[in-house]
């Protein structure tokens, strides 16, 4: 039986980098917002400030850095992103083993290590277009995304245990350290990066600012997935504090089933990931991009009926299963379906956008959602949220349309069975 395609030593080293760093951020899974409870005894309103606007304020920060990232080669970059993170990190233990660590400080490196993500991301997505040739981005894209999936899966229950045998800082620790051996391995890849292309000097700062989402608005594609991807995001996100409060408070359900009832449904992300490619050879992308833009809105108001017990357990586990399987073909899908349709000298800041804004929308409709189950209670906030996704469909394009500029169509490479 055939194994498993090889993209290369270069994408190999992006993909063990990648594979680290993501580890690692999962295995710190909501580690500021228990370092808050646990190490601060912070209320609830400041847990919920460091949770909506950290990554706001960083998706904010991030935004002047595109156009620079754009005309400096993205590898050194994304060394400096993963460093970056690191120290900051780092500081947090270091503060709390002095006995200095305050909320402000979270709140600063929430806020720094936010913007570093979307800077590196960006760049590894400018990185990825250049270190593949066209038909390969998808497979890569998959296996990218089936790592997510398989680090969300195992990270925080395993961050939860090591915080419960060593401290509320362990896994801070661990995330820093991972960035560490991230910056390592794209360092192994080699420096044979081109430098890219200067603009020209008539482009004004402001200009390069907006021409992110100049491109995405402009671009009759992107623009509806860029619209769906945001209202959908967000609305799973601005479910899932409600939820929580209905399965512990309201329904009983034990921190450990609680855990469990989204670490298994993460294997659907890996079956996902796995077929995109697969689906895309057989059916065109963009049918792929529209059932499973379909499907995935079409789960989450299951979770309004959630009951006690067994039965609610495993309600909301096969309700999160098919959600998550339809985000697995989706997501890698639409990642390289945006690459593909914007040209080279305008990924980064195509990619930064397209983060900050997502980070930003999010962080407001959790806030907003907040005050909807504290007024009318979970169930019914789960249950907007729910009706409102059913909608969503109605965002996605309707018809292919030819490829944007600094692009053509790709041929899809499959990956065999095996592998």
């Amino acid at each position: 039986m055939a194994g498993r395609r090889s993209l290369g030593r270069r994408f190999g080293w992006l993909w063990g980098a990648y594979a680290v760093s993501t580890a690692g951020t999962w295995l710190a899974f909501d580690a500021f917002a228990l370092i808050a409870v646990l190490a601060l005894d912070t209320g609830p309103t400041q847990v919920s400030l460091l949770a909506a606007v950290g990554p706001a304020v960083g998706a904010a920060v991030s935004v002047p850095l595109g156009p620079w990232v754009e005309i400096h080669r993205k590898r050194p970059v994304m060394i400096a992103a993963d460093l970056i993170r690191c120290v900051m990190l780092l500081s947090i233990p270091v503060a709390f083993a002095a006995g200095r660590l305050g909320f402000g400080q979270l709140l600063l490196v929430s806020v720094a290590v936010a913007a570093a993500d979307i800077t590196f991301n960006a760049a590894t997505g400018a990185f990825l277009k250049d270190l593949l040739p066209r038909r390969d981005l998808l497979v890569a894209n998959g296996r990218l995304e089936a790592t997510t999936w398989t680090a969300s899966m195992v990270g925080p229950p395993l961050g939860g245990a090591a915080i419960v045998l060593f401290g509320p800082v362990t896994t801070v620790v661990a995330d820093a350290v991972s960035y560490l051996l991230s910056a390592i391995g794209i360092r192994a890849i080699g420096d044979t990066e081109k430098h890219p292309v200067r603009p020209r000097p008539a482009v004004s700062r402001a200009g390069e600012l907006l021409d992110g989402w100049r491109h995405i608005l402009a671009d009759p594609a992107l623009r509806p997935l860029f619209f769906n991807s945001l209202v959908v995001n967000s609305l799973i996100m601005a479910a899932s504090p409600p939820l929580l409060v209905l399965m512990v408070d309201d329904l009983h359900f034990a921190p450990w089933q609680y855990a469990l009832a989204f670490a298994v449904p993460c294997t659907g992300g890996l079956l996902g990931s796995r077929l995109a490619p697969r689906l895309v050879a057989r059916h065109g992308r963009h049918r792929v991009l529209l059932t499973a833009g379909v499907l995935r809105a079409c789960w989450p108001i299951g979770l309004a009926f959630t009951g006690p017990g067994a039965p609610g357990l495993a309600l909301i586990m096969l309700v999160e299963f098919g959600l998550i399987t339809c985000c697995g073909v989706f997501n890698p899908v639409l990642a390289t379906h945006r690459l593909d349709r914007t040209p080279r000298d305008r990924v980064t800041r195509t990619l930064a956008a397209w983060s900050a804004t997502g980070k930003a929308a999010t962080a407001a409709t959790t806030a907003l959602w907040g005050v909807l189950a504290a007024r009318t209670g979970p169930r019914t906030a789960i249950a907007l949220a729910g009706a409102l996704l059913l909608a969503t469909p109605l965002l996605l394009p309707r018809r292919e349309h030819a490829t944007g500029a600094g692009a053509e169509p790709a041929p899809v490479a499959v990956e065999p069975d095996g592998g």
